[in-house]
């Protein structure tokens, strides 16, 4: 008999969690403790195993949303563009959504499941009855209704997307999000310098640019004492650039760097920039099997210019991901066209929405989607000489 259980805590979960075969360091319960004891405040996160007999089969993360809207929009200086989206949020987004996979970074790290022990209809089937459930349980607890429930981060080829029949039943629709920039690592290059042989004249050129402009500042990897010291300064750095976003769901939690570093240890790594003994910047990643997943960043805006700090931060991931013989460096969505300069590639990727007042349906739904999270026109750069072939896996 399949059937399913909901987990309200990390320390709930069976043993058999981890022993699942899926290289996703966001699936193990150190990434998940983490993120349980540094959530932003409008943050649930749940966890649903699907068992065949006694047996886990299968796993999900569900994060429930509180849309708050002090959160949701920052300090844009658009007034009308922040009039119009309250008002939409206000009225039919504004409550709790339910999503499968994790809100705080792009890609899929919401499912797995044993395909060799459970189908994916099935396995989704008791996927959706744990979100009704949960949907229930929320509203008995707190009063609080879910107004939608989505899926989140689909590359164009993943298997989810044969699942029509499911999302037809659930009512689902498929919407285009911002594409994942993705650095694919080349066999050939064995070193950073390898990589920048690569490079056309002109973005040869801008990377010795970058490097001569960043000479006045000293990198320095953190360990769990150095983010506990810098705490302060470093979300101050974050909301720096967390702020600009105008339109965010969330904003982390202050001790989210520390409970990160603690529970990853080395699979956690944060970097800062300074200038004297001022920290002015930072980037972070994790290590996730042959993947390096670029994290927070955050620097000081009046000189991010005069040490292209945000370019020498990708430079920098680029050229770790190099040196550590990753396969990939998963540069996430925004600022695609700086990060397709560095030789990122766009990878299109899909969610899957519903709204669950039938009146308001999907339609409605589908202008807050591309308000939210608007897929931008943008200039790709082809930094590489011509006669170096890229390939895509």
């Amino acid at each position: 008999m399949t059937h399913f259980k909901l987990y309200n805590s990390t320390s709930d979960l069976p043993q058999a969690w981890n022993t699942l075969p899926t290289h996703d360091v966001f699936l193990k319960t150190p990434f998940l403790k983490a993120l349980e004891n540094s959530s932003p405040s409008n943050f649930s996160t749940y966890f649903l195993g699907v068992y065949q007999e006694e047996k886990l089969v299968g796993i999900a993360i569900i994060q429930r949303v509180q849309m708050y809207l002090d959160d949701v929009f920052r300090k844009t200086s658009n007034q009308f563009f922040k009039r119009c989206g309250k008002f939409l949020i206000s009225k039919i987004v504004k409550g709790n959504a339910l999503i499968v996979g994790n809100l705080m970074h792009t890609g899929q790290h919401g499912l797995y499941f044993n395909s060799e022990s459970i189908s994916q209809d099935v396995f989704l089937d008791q996927v959706s009855k744990g979100l009704h459930e949960l949907a229930k349980t929320i509203k008995d607890q707190f009063g609080k209704k879910i107004r939608i429930i989505g899926f989140k981060d689909y590359f164009e080829n993943d298997s989810f997307h044969s699942s029509r029949d499911f999302f037809r039943k659930e009512k689902l629709y498929k919407a285009q999000a911002q594409p994942n920039m993705i650095f694919d690592v080349r066999d050939s290059w064995s070193s950073p310098e390898t990589y920048i042989a690569d490079f056309n004249k002109k973005y040869r050129r801008r990377f010795k640019t970058a490097r001569k402009k960043s000479q006045g500042i000293e990198c320095n990897e953190f360990n769990l004492e150095d983010v506990e010291n810098h705490s302060g300064e470093i979300y101050r750095l974050y909301e720096n650039v967390s702020d600009n976003a105008g339109v965010n769901s969330f904003k982390l939690h202050e001790n989210h760097f520390f409970q990160l570093k603690k529970e990853l240890k080395d699979d956690f790594k944060l970097y800062g920039y300074f200038s004297g003994e001022e920290l002015i910047g930072f980037y972070s990643f994790i290590k996730n099997h042959d993947k390096l997943e670029t994290y927070f960043l955050g620097y000081n805006q009046e000189l991010q210019h005069q040490y292209q700090m945000y370019l020498n931060m990708l430079f920098d991931m680029a050229s770790f991901g190099i040196q550590h013989q990753f396969k990939q460096v998963i540069f996430a969505r925004t600022a695609m066209e700086i990060k397709s300069s560095i030789g990122a590639k766009p990878y299109n990727m899909h969610i899957y929405l519903k709204h669950t007042n039938n009146i308001i349906a999907n339609t409605v739904l589908k202008l807050i989607v591309k308000y939210a999270n608007p897929v931008r026109d943008w200039d790709e750069r082809h930094p590489f000489a011509q006669n170096s072939i890229i390939t895509k896996p």
